[in-house]
């Protein structure tokens, strides 16, 4: 009787890669987590309880077939599981490196309800990709025909590279339009390498370019070409700008220097860090951590971010100030364990009230302590001031990572028409990414606000196959 390959979970505990200590990973933007060797990548996929409702599948925005490639795996089969695992994601390695698994795909495996510890779905994931680039396993579109139809996408992030990809595997014509010098949008300048290298996202993007999509790089719509220009020059349009306005706060003091945004601090960093680009803003320490006091405001995973490379370019202390405790905090709790190993510390219950100067700069965060309350209309608990217990946080540098909203798109690109919700976003079609402006698609944060790479990606495949359903209506209907 062949040997059974699955359901070791009873016998075989949950085991990650190596995480490379605090004080090594402290000194540079290296991935912190080391590559699974095969062998331990085959036993870990072998814990899989392959159960007949595949809550982990469920739970993912794409729907990844994880049980399958899971045993392809397990078995040795890993060219098979990398064509499982490509068919219904455009950048695996990419997912398995940055999702939070623990509250999608793993934070819903059954042997982790059961008490036996959760697949480490995103480590193979991860792996099973890495080992396709090193065995040549990934290879350029070829379509099989060529079409004549002619998408322009607006936003070279996961969204609209993900559209790219399948409307290039179909034949269309594609032409990418980013405002930045290198396509990737924030898993290029937003994410740090500590947790996404960027060659992972070059080779990615150079695959997409071999393949034949067009890229148009530093191009400001509305400014160096305008949005019916594209319009007229494509068949359909999709919109993936994702959304980079940062939130401020109003309050007295904000207005010294050294209070930043989340976005312009990791930008830079990844310009500076990631590619070796000299940028000014760097050099001259204003949007550089070296040496100082660093105060970051907000619970996000940007906000992980950002005190995690502040202490890899040299501050002196961190300091993370969250409204909330940590247990209701957004962002996730394995960053949250990496960032304090590293050396930060997190101020639980504090919001800022105002900021204190000196001839003009920062010089320290008026902070007022916090309790939870009632619950508010989401359901989480309103926190509510302490009277009495404020203090100020010293600080050379204080970043804001407070979220992010849409940019005025109906007036940068001079479309009164372009339907937006009154929060800004984008108003599409839920599946099709479809607007009320004919060939006009959105997709991404642009429609559902901040969200997750994967739904951005998730969006992007089924908006470009509602673009190739109607360019097959027309054709079929012009044939006739």
């Amino acid at each position: 009787m062949a040997k059974q390959p699955m359901l070791k979970f009873v016998k075989i505990d949950r085991d990650m890669p190596e995480k490379r200590t605090a004080d090594t990973r402290r000194e540079d933007f290296d991935e912190i987590y080391a590559e699974f060797a095969a062998a331990k990548a085959e036993e870990q996929a072998s814990r899989c309880s392959q159960c007949g409702v595949p809550y982990c599948q469920s739970h993912c925005p794409l729907h990844n077939n994880i049980p399958d490639w899971l045993r392809l795996t397990a078995t040795g089969r890993l060219e098979e599981a990398y064509a499982t695992s490509q068919a219904t994601n455009t950048f695996p390695e990419i997912c398995g490196r940055i999702c939070p698994q623990d509250r999608l795909c793993e934070g819903n495996c059954v042997i982790e309800q059961s008490g036996h510890g959760t697949v480490t779905i995103g480590a193979v994931e991860k792996y099973i990709t890495d080992t396709a680039w090193e065995k040549g396993w990934v290879k350029a579109n070829t379509p099989l025909a060529e079409r004549s139809e002619s998408v322009g996408i607006i936003g070279a992030g996961p969204g609209g590279l993900a559209a790219a990809d399948m409307l290039r595997k179909a034949g269309v014509q594609v032409t990418v339009y980013d405002r930045y010098d290198r396509a990737g949008g924030l898993l290029t300048y937003g994410i740090p390498g500590f947790k996404l290298e960027k060659d992972v996202v070059m080779r990615r993007n150079q695959l997409l370019s071999d393949g034949g999509v067009t890229f148009v790089m530093n191009c400001n719509i509305g400014e160096d070409i305008s949005f019916e220009d594209i319009r007229e020059k494509h068949d359909a349009v999709i919109i993936a700008t994702g959304v980079y306005k940062s939130r401020d706060l109003a309050m007295p003091g904000s207005g010294a220097t050294g209070i930043v945004k989340a976005i312009d601090f990791l930008t830079v960093s990844n310009k500076a860090s990631n590619f070796g680009d000299t940028i000014e803003e760097f050099e001259n320490g204003t949007l550089n951590a070296n040496g100082k006091k660093v105060v970051v405001i907000g619970g996000g995973d940007t906000a992980m971010d950002c005190v995690r490379t502040s202490i890899r370019q040299g501050a002196t202390s961190v300091k993370c100030l969250y409204r909330r405790d940590r247990a209701n905090m957004p962002g996730s709790q394995r960053e949250t364990q990496n960032a304090e190993e590293e050396g930060v510390v997190f101020e639980w219950l504090s919001a800022p009230k105002g900021f204190t100067e000196e001839g003009g700069k920062v010089a320290g965060v008026m902070v007022q302590k916090m309790r939870l309350g009632q619950p508010d209309a989401s359901g989480r608990q309103a926190p509510e001031v302490i009277e009495g217990a404020d203090y100020v946080e010293d600080a050379d540098l204080v970043i804001k990572a407070l979220g992010f909203e849409p940019e005025d798109l109906p007036t940068l690109w001079n479309q009164p028409d372009l339907p937006v919700t009154r929060w800004g976003t984008i108003k599409a079609e839920f599946k099709t990414g479809a607007t009320d402006m004919d060939g006009v698609y959105a997709v991404g944060d642009i429609v559902r606000g901040a969200s997750l790479v994967v739904w951005a990606i998730k969006d992007g495949r089924d908006t470009a196959e509602a673009i190739l359903e109607k360019f097959d209506a027309k054709a079929a209907v012009a044939a006739e």
